[in-house]
């Protein structure tokens, strides 16, 4: 009988600790944070209590969850209301013109300036262009042979070629040459109308 007394006594001590241990916050599994808006609803119409904090030192015994939150975060927009409610409106900026590292094709082009008819005949200054740099002066129609010849000579060796003045100078104000005034003057009036041309 003495046994049976000690059986049920042990009986009865154990399985109130076992309640008591399983019962407590802080033992077993915890009690997950379910926010305000999922909690369950009381049969009066409003939402549960939330359990008391295993640590439980805030004001009337319930302790607020990081988690839970009575309004949902908004999430960002890019639209024009979320602008005009003085949201922040994102917007991806226009790509970078591409540049290239490759020089620009220059032009190269020729133009001949009108006939001059002068003294000795007439003659015409044709001229190429690189951009817009002289790079080589020709007259044509120069008088060949005898004195009018060794006057147009002259003025060819004297301004023309890729060496010559029109290229130095980059102008029609070119010097005269000495004895071969009418050429030189021709050859001049010529070369500005195709650099007015150009």
């Amino acid at each position: 009988m003495r046994r049976a007394l000690l059986a049920i006594t042990g009986l009865a001590a154990g399985t109130t600790a076992l309640v008591v241990l399983k019962g407590a916050p802080g033992a077993g599994q915890a009690m997950p944070d379910v926010p305000a808006a999922l909690a369950p609803v009381v049969p009066g119409g409003s939402a549960a209590p939330e359990p008391p904090s295993p640590t439980g030192s805030a004001p009337g015994g319930v302790t607020p969850s990081p988690r839970a939150s009575s309004k949902p975060t908004p999430k960002p927009s890019a639209d024009r209301s979320a602008a005009s409610r003085g949201g922040t409106r994102t917007s991806t900026a226009p790509a970078a013109p591409r540049t290239t590292t490759s020089a620009p094709k220059v032009t190269t082009r020729t133009v001949t300036g009108p006939s001059v008819t002068y003294e000795y005949g007439s003659l015409q200054v044709r001229i190429t262009l690189s951009g817009s740099r002289i790079v080589d002066a020709t007259a044509i129609g120069l008088p060949l042979g005898g004195q009018s010849g060794q006057r147009s000579d002259d003025v060819q060796a004297r301004y023309s070629g890729t060496s010559g003045e029109v290229v130095a100078r980059q102008s029609a104000n070119l010097s005269t040459v000495s004895g071969a005034t009418y050429t030189s003057t021709a050859y001049k009036q010529s070369l500005q109308a195709a650099l007015d041309k150009a």
